[in-house]
């Protein structure tokens, strides 16, 4: 089937704004404001469309939550693409860049907003400058701006990069960083559709979110819901790496498997090897052992949910039997470690802990004392951290150590870079 969200796969220069107006671009949004935005926001709820940025909520209900008793709206694009193993907002935002902007067009109608932001990790300082010369084109064309479309609609869309921190992809750390402040999570609730930016009403939602919007009014709900399961409606781009032939960025409809994603669409393991592991929503991942039900099962929120795992942003790192999972949490520790904000007490020291136990394992030998220990930390930190960063450190170690104990009963390793 042809592509929805990755359109440039199949009609060239697509981010150029002609091609994409001879392309349908930008009809969704005049069909958009000139219905009523709560209008927009039922066909948007209707639809089935979840966010993409990993928790997976109904992206419509979050717009409807919007508070209408205090004033200016806002809305922000999460493009502080920052998870370890995805990588495919940054894809869409150069390849199809005028459908994600529709979409945070159609959406900042919808809720009421006359200024959007997108906030970019600060690595991505080339696409900011590449979207701020798309968003001058909307301009110029009559797009953006005032009086949209004959209405008296108005909307200015402004890109901000963050420091490249991850807790920056937190949305109330990305709001608290807009402001000029320490990008740290805040205390919830309240949430952003009440107290966002500046204190006022705001709806947070990811790249790959908005890029979904335009399809879904100009095609209507039905035809979004006609993909993918009940769950889980619509198309995904999964976020391929690993030890496979052909990682890459998929898109396909929620419900194949990982065996297809794995063996039909990523060539298969390199050199044959089995597959031993996988995480299925990039270094903040619960690992899955794998076996055949685990490759048989379907990719969407819920049936992912019955291997003990979350779908995520679908950013699916592949383990062979070559890779020992004492390395695998070794990695993610040092990442959770270093990109901890900081601002809670369980996070901050259980990721310390936790990274000089898995240290000491793999210089000194493992010793069930140890990895006890390791398994003790992780666990004492989960559901006690103020945002996800917390909770997300302990999944690898936790599911490691549970599903594959085996690999902590070996008597020597050393520290691998």
């Amino acid at each position: 089937m042809a592509n929805i969200l990755l359109r440039h796969r199949d009609i060239p220069d697509i981010n150029k704004i002609d091609v994409y107006k001879a392309n349908g671009g930008f009809k969704a949004f005049e069909q958009a404001v000139k219905m009523k935005p709560t209008e927009v926001t039922d066909v948007v709820k209707n639809s089935g469309l979840r966010g993409r940025g990993g928790a997976g909520f109904p992206t419509g209900m979050k717009w409807a939550f919007m508070d209408n008793n205090n004033w200016p709206h806002y809305v922000v694009a999460n493009a502080d693409e920052s998870e370890p193993g995805t990588f495919k907002d940054r894809e869409i935002m150069e390849g199809n860049p005028f459908q994600f902007l529709e979409g945070v067009a159609i959406a900042s109608y919808a809720v009421g907003a006359n200024a959007a932001y997108i906030y970019l990790r600060g690595e991505f300082w080339q696409v900011a400058a590449f979207l701020d010369e798309k968003i001058e084109e909307m301009e110029k064309a009559g797009y953006l701006g005032e009086k949209l479309f004959g209405t008296d609609y108005s909307l200015k869309i402004y890109t901000h990069l963050g420091a490249g921190a991850y807790i920056c992809g937190e949305e109330t750390a990305l709001l608290e960083s807009l402001e000029g402040k320490r990008g740290q999570p805040r205390i919830r609730p309240p949430f952003p559709p009440s107290f966002g930016l500046y204190g006022k009403p705001t709806v947070v939602n990811n790249v790959e979110t908005f890029a979904n919007v335009p399809m879904i009014i100009a095609n209507g709900a039905d035809w979004y819901k006609s993909m993918g399961t009940p769950d889980s409606a619509g198309v995904k781009v999964f976020s391929l790496s690993g030890r496979v032939r052909k990682p890459g960025n998929y898109e396909l409809p929620f419900g194949v498997t990982f065996r297809e994603l794995i063996y039909e669409y990523g060539g298969g393991i390199l050199e044959g090897r089995p597959v031993k592991a996988i995480m299925a929503a990039g270094a903040s991942s619960s690992l899955i052992a794998v076996d055949d039900k685990a490759l048989d099962t379907p990719m969407d929120y819920a049936s992912v949910r019955t291997l003990g795992a979350d779908l995520g942003s679908a950013s699916v790192i592949v383990i062979d039997d070559t890779v020992s999972i004492d390395w695998v949490i070794n990695k993610t520790i040092h990442f959770f470690k270093h990109e901890s904000c900081g601002k809670c007490t369980p996070c901050r020291e259980g990721n310390y802990w936790m990274l000089h136990l898995i240290e000491r394992i793999r210089h000194n030998g493992s010793s069930s004392e140890d990895v006890e220990l390791l398994h003790n930390v992780a666990k004492q930190m989960q559901n006690k951290c103020l945002c996800a960063l917390g909770e997300f450190a302990t999944m690898a170690v936790v599911t490691g150590i549970d599903r594959f104990p085996q690999d902590f009963k070996l008597p020597m390793r050393n520290l691998e870079s």
